[in-house]
């Protein structure tokens, strides 16, 4: 229970509990827009009776199981299989629950010989269809009523990646998603949102998603979630790395040219609608077109794209009912697997490809295009009121189906920033927590001594930090000059080297200029911190001297004075500008302590 403060009075959290139980005594969902009435061939998979009937099954679409439950489904499925399916505990979350993963092979070990796809649900733990997906797919091969799957690939599943999050369980967790009944919250138990950590790593979570890529090298990824926003017709949406924005671009065509055409076919087979993972520029205006977003490295399948880890990112649509969005997963996890089973050459021979071609320049800051392209889109038909509690127009769904035959789609197709890619990088050893990240990133890094030639420094101009914290760190910009320093003696300094495998993800994590670098994300805010300082009583006389005596620092002076009437009139501008002159100067301010080999 919390105490809200209002004036002089004190209510208890427990009256509005009451007051939003009365609300919904109906249901939770009256709010939501219309729905299109569906059915499908998917229904045929539940189950309706037997000992791993999911809850899922049991509740007829509706409901899914708390952690215990699911963990204890996850034995049973153990107990009746062993011979094929194991469990291991990955990770620990901050409140002491077991990350656990179930191991699918056909003799109880991965077998080399056949791909290995990696599931995972739940890193929002609200959006969790792809628990239950999995739960009846692994019971169907417990069962033997699939026993094909095994033949053709192994499998990793992670049914609750938040595992804390889910257990922040409740019927009003999210406003705008139609079931299951009760479900988990989008954060972890220190609100942190495990998929904007695949380059920090500050979870415990993503932690054990490096470790368990690097140990068992999957040759898919999928990341399940269920999206938000405008209503549209698809209850299915997918998408990966676009091939223009990709930098694996020979995997993301792969994805395109075999992958996509099964599975939608698969999927509008079994009754669902495929769509592209899109989102919209204007949510009350929906003719203004759609959002083409490209993830950066933070997200699942930015990451992915640049450890050369095929990665598709699933959105099913949060206004479609659970029952059918779970089906819909099952469908596309089943698709997956004949996809993967089918052209896993074409999909290998691109992963080599990519990690053995280095590029001369990485994009590391993308905006959206100011011309759009355009696609077919299958929407919902709206309506706009003037609402008198926004004092705005607002707009109400309507249930009926209308095609847009050229919706306008604006991509990130802008390069605001890229960079060539440097031969290494320098990381000096107090920085050994940042060599630590990128070791469990599964970047290879060497500890190094010597002296090193043609060194590059970069330097701080203007900076500016976020005005509210992100994900628990204080984010900053910058633009940089960079300084050459010819000869400069290392002692036990670490040493990242680009022509690796995952040289990329490597660039993104070091180069200051990248979205997602540690940098970016404040691992090195301590540059921008002065801590030593002068007394004018103590410059004035000193800077005296030193103009008499270097004609050089005289004439810049005088310089400044003359052409920046800002400079003249600003008495600090000038003491800051002279004390920066003097070797009193603090030498390492603003400068990013990363050495860069060019």
């Amino acid at each position: 229970m919390f105490l809200l403060k209002v004036g002089p009075i004190i209510l208890s959290s427990c009256i509005f509990l009451s007051s939003f139980q009365s609300i919904s005594a109906i249901s939770t969902d009256a709010h939501l827009p219309p729905l299109i009435k569906w059915q499908g061939k998917s229904e045929q998979l539940m189950a309706k009776n037997g000992p791993l009937l999911t809850e899922f099954e049991k509740s007829l679409g509706t409901s899914t199981p708390s952690y215990i439950n699911a963990m204890a489904y996850l034995n049973e499925l153990v107990k009746t299989n062993p011979d094929q399916f194991s469990v291991n505990t990955i990770g620990v979350s901050a409140q002491n629950r077991a990350i656990k993963m179930l191991i699918a092979s056909e003799n109880g070990i991965l077998n080399h010989d056949k791909p290995t796809l990696l599931i995972q649900a739940g890193i929002h733990s609200g959006e969790i269809d792809g628990k239950d997906a999995g739960f009846m797919l692994l019971r169907d091969i417990a069962e033997g009523k699939r026993n094909d799957i095994l033949k053709r690939v192994n499998l990793l599943f992670i049914p609750i990646l938040n595992v804390d999050g889910h257990e922040r369980s409740s019927r009003f967790n999210r406003i705008n998603q139609r079931g299951p009944s009760e479900m988990g919250f989008r954060t972890n138990a220190k609100n942190l949102n495990l998929n904007r950590d695949y380059t920090k790593l500050d979870t415990p979570g993503i932690q054990a998603i490096t470790e368990v890529v690097n140990k068992y090298s999957p040759d898919l990824y999928i990341d399940i979630h269920v999206t938000d926003g405008a209503d549209y017709q698809y209850d299915i949406t997918y998408g990966y790395m676009p091939t223009f924005a990709s930098e694996s671009p020979a995997i993301s065509k792969v994805l395109d040219d075999k992958f996509k055409p099964l599975l939608d076919s698969k999927l509008v087979n079994q009754g669902h609608i495929p769509g592209p993972l899109v989102f919209v520029m204007n949510k009350r205006d929906f003719k203004q077109g759609l959002a083409g977003w490209v993830a950066t490295p933070r997200y699942s399948n930015g990451w992915g794209d640049l450890r050369n880890l095929p990665t598709i990112l699933v959105e099913n649509h949060s206004l479609k009912p659970y029952k059918q969005r779970v089906l819909g997963t099952y469908v596309f996890i089943d698709s997956v697997i004949d996809a993967l089973s089918q052209f896993e050459k074409p999909l290998s021979d691109a992963v080599k490809y990519e990690k053995s071609h280095l590029p001369k320049e990485l994009v590391v800051k993308r905006g959206y295009s100011k011309n759009p392209d355009h696609i077919a889109f299958k929407g919902i038909k709206y309506e706009v009121f003037n609402s008198k509690l926004s004092d705005h127009k607002e707009v109400r769904y309507i249930g009926e189906k209308i095609d847009y035959a050229n919706l306008p789609i604006f991509w990130q197709k802008e390069i605001l920033a890229k960079v060539a890619v440097p031969k290494a990088y320098y990381i000096p050893t107090e920085y050994g927590n940042i060599a630590d990240k990128l070791k469990q990133q599964g970047i290879m890094v060497t500890q190094i001594s010597g002296q090193y030639s043609n060194l590059h420094q970069a330097s701080a101009t203007k900076f500016e930090f976020d005005k509210m914290p992100f994900e628990g760190r204080m984010r900053v910009s910058a633009k940089f000059n960079y300084k050459k320093h010819k000869n400069v003696v290392l002692t036990n300094w670490y040493k990242v080297e680009t022509s690796q495998p995952l040289g990329k993800l490597a660039v993104h994590l070091l180069q200051p200029e990248a979205v997602d670098s540690f940098f970016s994300w404040g691992d090195f805010n301590t540059i921008f911190q002065r801590t030593e300082y002068v007394e004018n009583y103590a410059l004035v006389p000193f800077a005296n001297t030193m103009l008499q005596n270097n004609a050089d620092i005289s004439n810049k002076f005088n310089e400044k004075l003359k052409d920046n009437s800002d400079f003249k009139n600003d008495e600090q501008a000038r003491l800051n500008w002279l004390y920066q002159q003097t070797p009193f100067y603090d030498k390492n301010y603003l400068k990013y302590p990363i050495l860069i080999e060019k």
